[in-house]
């Protein structure tokens, strides 16, 4: 019974006021030799297979490598040159909205904290700036947010895992709808779209960027099967996520910032001097206001 109430006790201190973080962190930050010990097999079953690889396997892979960075680059300037010309049309309908986005690669462990959710662990963590809720990407697509941070890792949430869910938008036509997880590795659902929407298989679904956690435009999945019933009013629709979640071993931690808040370690601009008052009223010119007293909220990614 001491045992049980001891442990309700620190369930309810943990979830309604957070005091039990710090100890978290530390544990977490004594066991982290533990995990590099655990991932160390694979780290050196791999250093090995590189090492003894052939001449001629070297020479392979390099010539290919070199190809598959020659077409890169040419898809590159095409997308810069699609970026610009992106930005000089919102610029003609004064639009506003402008994201940046800047990344840190990280590593993925083997070790998993815990077998009945779809998470994994990286090897960056508070030390590097990374937050909770920040995007987690691989190279074909979105592969989840990171749920805990601890000084030299962190844990990341994958999309499919049953307690995620992720704003979407069919790429075709602009339909916003929420994909969950399912548990699954390779799949994810689509509950909510009534049965007369425009959605057909083989369409790819990106971030919305509805909500703030994800940054907009970045694939997620694609559409594998749709069942519609006449009773029900809404269909099943199920998707393939595009990244590759039980293979992927580098992943990408985005910073994104809209309407350009300042990114994290980047100086603050000073506030603009207020220009003197016009008018008989006292009230200031065009462009003026008052200085805003009002903390800033802190940026969310």
């Amino acid at each position: 019974m001491v045992a049980v109430i001891l442990s309700l006790t620190l369930l309810v201190l943990d979830h309604r006021f957070h005091h039990l973080q710090q100890l978290r962190s530390a544990l977490a930050f004594v066991t982290y030799p533990l995990h590099y010990l655990a991932d160390l097999p694979f780290t050196a079953s791999r250093w090995l297979s590189e090492t003894t690889s052939s001449r001629d396997t070297l020479l392979q892979q390099n010539r290919e490598l070199r190809d598959e960075n020659l077409r890169l680059r040419a898809e590159l300037q095409k997308y810069e040159s699609l970026q610009a010309e992106n930005m000089r049309l919102r610029d003609l309908v004064d639009s506003s909205f402008k994201v940046g986005d800047r990344v840190l690669v990280a590593e993925l462990s083997s070790v998993d904290l815990d077998p009945y959710k779809q998470q994994v662990i990286i090897n960056k963590g508070a030390i590097s700036g990374v937050f909770e809720g920040q995007p987690v990407l691989d190279a074909h697509a979105v592969m989840g947010q990171v749920t805990n941070v601890t000084p030299l890792s962190s844990t990341v949430l994958l999309i499919t895992d049953t307690s995620h869910a992720l704003p979407v938008q069919v790429l075709r036509n602009g339909l916003r709808t929420i994909a969950l997880g399912t548990g699954h590795i390779d799949e994810l659902k689509l509950p909510y779209l009534p049965t007369n929407s425009d959605i057909v298989e083989g369409d790819l679904l990106v971030t919305s960027g509805l909500g703030g956690k994800f940054p907009p435009g970045y694939p997620v999945a694609r559409v594998t099967r749709i069942d519609r019933s006449p009773d029900a009013p809404f269909s099943n629709v199920v998707a393939q996520p595009r990244a590759h979640l039980d293979r992927s071993r580098e992943v990408l931690l985005v910073w994104t910032v809209p309407n350009q808040l300042p990114v994290p370690g980047d100086p603050v601009a000073p506030p603009a001097p207020l220009a003197p008052a016009t008018g008989n009223d006292g009230a200031a010119g065009t462009g003026d206001a008052a200085p805003d007293t009002t903390p800033d909220p802190e940026p969310q990614a």
